[in-house]
């Protein structure tokens, strides 16, 4: 917890000026039983009521300027806590998109979430809690013990006694609890997960008529979560019956011995009521206290969650970003470094008819790659090159490899061993923006966000024409549907893209990729929701496109790739073979497996 303290940092002023207004109110408050004893003593015991009426009015005075004190308190305490989660959740949140997929891969989704909603949220309490009571009632508990020595010593000795032992209680049963907190948390990251992913399948559950078992599998998660729950609960539940016993078992012997001092005549009736009263403010505060032990103890173990993912760092160290000097310079050295390549590099140049290196847009030197926890490599021995506006066609079985393969190129992943090359650097000497200015992916799945369709492809070029967003949106196949919208580009995207169909989705997934024209366009199995005819006419209109575009097309259709330039097919995690389409159906018996199982094999 220690360490988030960084984000109060700009808000000194409200973590001193909350406990500061809140030790006052508690000061005024102290005096108040000391008014109450010389109320009885001297105005009722004497017959004096203008007296009383003195006294009671200062009564109002004191209340008033503590309700002041409080109001002004609990504003500060409020404003600290609130900026201290903002920061906090902004902090975490750029954090998190700094890590690589490795990172978030093995975090998992649901605790990330977890993390950033309720984490943030038990530890916003406990700063707002701290900065209102964690002064307040330890300065009233011993401050009562003090001004009850002033009264009489003898009966204050009751309180030595008292404080130490509910002391004892409170911090006993913090020191069980909070270990079961985390627990708890990581209870809640479960059922997140499982609540995600059946929300997120369920179509899928319903389709296949899972629902009671999905039903069942979330009541077990849940019901442990609920178990666990209610047993540390009941455990922080003690604090209180059991303080009350204490305090209560005191006031019985504070009037007891206040009787007993009173028959004496060593002290007045006021006073028995002033000790009875401290210890009524003792036996409040420490119930708040009590409370505030219990707030604080699941703030720290979600602090700790949290603190635990700032402790993460990234697998990839990125260059930083260059100026366009820097940036001249790099090309000027990669030109030099072209004519006097070495190693592998230098071989495919002199083996290439001594073209230079910056004529290939894309190497993979001898690629390896394996993910993070994994027990084999999912690539091995990737090398090839691929020049400048070439379309490059990857094909292959399930798990064979073709995503991993071009997630290299945008640098999603680092390779294991080997080295993958753009435009004659190596990715890892790129800064992010300049590398991400190259290249542009279009996934798997297709994501929109909720906004409008000028929002989405806006995110391929920020400062795009309206020419610049209608051409990528002719060229991506969804100009038809597109001017049909209400609004037109201006027409409302839903979340998730939930209110267009599948193949509409793709079709602005492959257009904002376009928008910003890169060095390097990615399919990475983009046209799976395209029927035949709109898929060959996307690629054909991303092949008369102007430049010289390089273009990875992944696909398990023979149809998609079969005009590329070269195809890579692949076959658990290695290069089956490269070539033509002509080439492949001759030589490559995987390639035939796949062409032949999607068309008639000819006579």
């Amino acid at each position: 917890m220690r360490k988030l303290f960084v984000y109060l940092r700009d808000y000194k002023k409200e973590t001193v000026l909350a406990p500061l207004f809140k030790m006052l109110e508690a000061t005024f408050e102290l005096f108040v039983p000391l008014v109450m004893a010389a109320i009885i003593d001297q105005g009722i015991g004497g017959g004096n009521v203008p007296y009383v009426f003195r006294m009671g009015g200062l009564l109002i005075v004191l209340g008033v300027i503590g309700l002041v004190c409080s109001i002004t308190a609990q504003y500060y305490a409020a404003k600290a806590a609130v900026g201290f989660s903002t920061k906090l959740k902004h902090a975490l949140f750029a954090h998190i998109q700094g890590l690589s997929f490795t990172e978030i891969d093995t975090l998992g989704t649901s605790t990330m979430i977890t993390r950033m909603t309720s984490d943030v949220n038990q530890a916003q309490n406990g700063v707002n809690m701290v900065l209102r009571l964690f002064l307040r009632s330890p300065f009233i508990v011993f401050g009562a013990m003090i001004m009850a020595f002033t009264i009489d010593v003898k009966a204050a000795f009751i309180f030595v006694v008292t404080i130490p032992l509910l002391s004892v209680v409170v911090f006993g049963i913090m020191v069980l609890t909070m270990p079961m907190y985390k627990k708890v948390q990581s209870g809640l990251d479960s059922v997140l997960g499982i609540t995600r992913e059946n929300l997120t399948g369920a179509r899928v559950i319903r389709a296949f008529n899972k629902e009671q078992e999905e039903i069942s599998a979330f009541e077990e998660k849940n019901g442990k979560l609920s178990h666990m729950q209610l047993f540390v609960g009941k455990l922080s539940a003690l604090t209180n019956p059991v303080t009350y016993i204490i305090i209560n078992a005191a006031t019985i012997i504070l009037l007891y011995t206040g009787a007993v001092r009173v028959d004496e005549g060593t002290i007045t009736q006021g006073q028995v009521v002033a000790l009875v009263n401290y210890m009524s403010q003792i036996l409040i505060e420490l119930v708040k206290l009590a409370n505030l032990i219990i707030t604080i103890t699941k703030a720290l173990a979600c602090a700790n969650r949290i603190q635990s993912v700032f402790e993460i760092q990234s697998s990839m160290e990125w260059e930083q970003k260059l100026t366009d000097e820097d940036n001249e310079g790099s090309i000027a050295s990669a030109t030099v470094e072209a004519g006097t390549g070495s190693g592998a590099a230098a071989g495919k140049t002199a083996a290439g008819g001594g073209r230079r290196k910056t004529d290939y847009r894309v190497e993979f030197e001898h690629v390896h790659l394996m993910y993070a926890g994994a027990g084999a490599e999912s690539l091995s021995d990737m090398d090839f090159c691929v020049r400048k506006g070439e379309t490059v066609g990857i094909i292959g079985g399930t798990g064979s490899g073709k995503s991993s393969l071009v997630h290299m190129i945008p640098r999603f992943y680092d390779a294991t061993k080997g080295c993958v090359r753009v435009d004659g650097r190596d990715v890892r000497e790129y800064a992010m923006e300049e590398l991400r200015m190259k290249v542009g992916i279009v996934p798997q799945k297709a994501v929109l966000f909720q906004g409008t369709i000028r929002d989405n492809l806006l995110w391929g070029k920020g400062d795009a024409t309206e020419e610049e967003l209608w051409q990528a949106v002719e060229t991506a196949q969804a100009k038809e549907f597109v001017e049909q919208k209400e609004g037109k580009l201006d027409a409302p995207v839903a979340q998730a893209g939930r209110n267009l169909s599948g193949g509409q989705r793709q079709r602005l997934t492959i257009a904002r990729a376009l928008v910003g024209k890169p060095d390097i366009l990615i399919l990475d199995d983009s046209a799976s929701a395209l029927d035949y005819a709109t898929d060959a006419a996307l690629r054909q209109s991303i092949r008369n496109m102007e430049g010289d575009m390089t273009v990875f097309i992944v696909s398990q259709r023979a149809s998609s790739i079969r005009h590329a330039d070269q195809i890579i097919v692949l076959e658990d995690g290695e290069i089956a073979d490269i070539g033509t389409h002509d080439e492949l159906l001759k030589r490559c018996g995987v390639y035939q497996e796949i062409y032949y199982s999607q068309y008639e094999k000819e006579a």
